[in-house]
């Protein structure tokens, strides 16, 4: 620090403020410009309270014993895809077992009836992930809670590996059978429905589930095709008899070297006598009908003898 000037508490840190004396620091010490008091009785330093990981190890501090993160929060730290306006660090959500609820500024407090099952994420007590999709069916529309509970039974892209799968699907159906009246029971029922292993984004799930809505067959996820020279690639979706691939465009598709990948991936379905739709955000979300009849006819024109 300038001058030699220790900081008052670890830089990357957050304590109760009524705790400084174990920190051989003191309550004016942390009322210096540089610390962060990002909720009421805390004090941190060094932390980006706008990441949501960051944000929950600023409230650390306040959590009582057999609290836990929960609803959105606890999906955001599992890494589940949310509609952008769910993916905001705060306020965060927070789990009591049976006592009065959280009720700091900038927290959403819940209240379980009783103890619940808690998983470690990044360090920090988070609701289980069966919990954590059930949280989220009285807030999400059905198609929203299909893809997160697709993520979940999945596995969460990490690095150039896949985490494993943070559940399957009979234990989530055993989570909402235990919690039949549950808000949002009938959007879980309907989701369980349509959870599948190995979609890779949200995207892809919202795609397969306005296909299949426009009583089209339900495509193939991850369909392995060989494309020559010992390569075998996987379409995001597949109709396999009629060698038709269908590829979701994401925002990360415009980075030049991630384009070139695209058109050199296109170029070998196509060698190998597969035919590519590409599908945009745009003609998924705001021109879906003329995406399906785009589909439709690639399908009839593969169809024709």
């Amino acid at each position: 620090m300038p001058g030699g000037t220790k900081d008052p508490i670890p830089r990357g840190a957050a304590i109760r403020t009524s705790d400084h004396a174990q920190f051989e620091t003191t309550r004016a010490r942390l009322r210096a410009r540089r610390v962060q008091h990002p909720f009421t009785g805390v004090s941190s330093l060094g932390l980006d309270v706008e990441a949501i990981v960051e944000a929950c190890q600023a409230y650390e501090p306040l959590l009582r014993a057999g609290e836990a993160f929960s609803h959105q929060t606890a999906a955001l730290l599992l890494g589940a895809p949310l509609p952008s306006r769910m993916s905001a660090a705060q306020p965060l959500h927070v789990m009591s077992p049976g006592v009065t609820r959280a009720r700091t500024t900038g927290t959403v407090g819940h209240r379980s009836s009783g103890s619940f099952p808690v998983v470690l994420r990044f360090g920090l007590p988070v609701v289980s992930p069966e919990a954590t999709w059930l949280h989220l069916a009285g807030a999400l529309r059905r198609e929203d809670l299909t893809a997160v509970g697709d993520f979940l039974v999945t596995g969460s892209p990490f690095g150039r590996s896949r985490e494993p799968a943070f559940t399957t699907l009979p234990q989530l159906a055993a989570t909402l059978h235990r919690s039949p009246r549950c808000r949002g029971a009938r959007a879980a029922r309907w989701a369980l429905e349509q959870i599948r292993v190995g979609p890779a984004s949200r995207m892809e799930t919202l795609l397969r589930l306005v296909i299949v809505a426009a009583g089209l067959p339900e495509p193939v996820i991850g369909h392995p095709v060989a494309v020559g020279r010992g390569l075998m690639l996987h379409p995001d979706l597949a109709y396999p008899d009629l060698r038709i691939a269908i590829e979701c465009e994401g925002g990360d598709h415009r980075e030049a070297r991630r384009w070139e990948h695209d058109i050199e991936r296109r170029e070998l379905f196509e060698d190998a006598g597969w035919r590519v739709i590409r599908v945009t955000r745009h003609a998924l979300f705001d021109e879906p009908e003329r995406l399906i009849e785009r589909i439709r006819r690639v399908r009839l024109a593969r169809s024709a003898p």
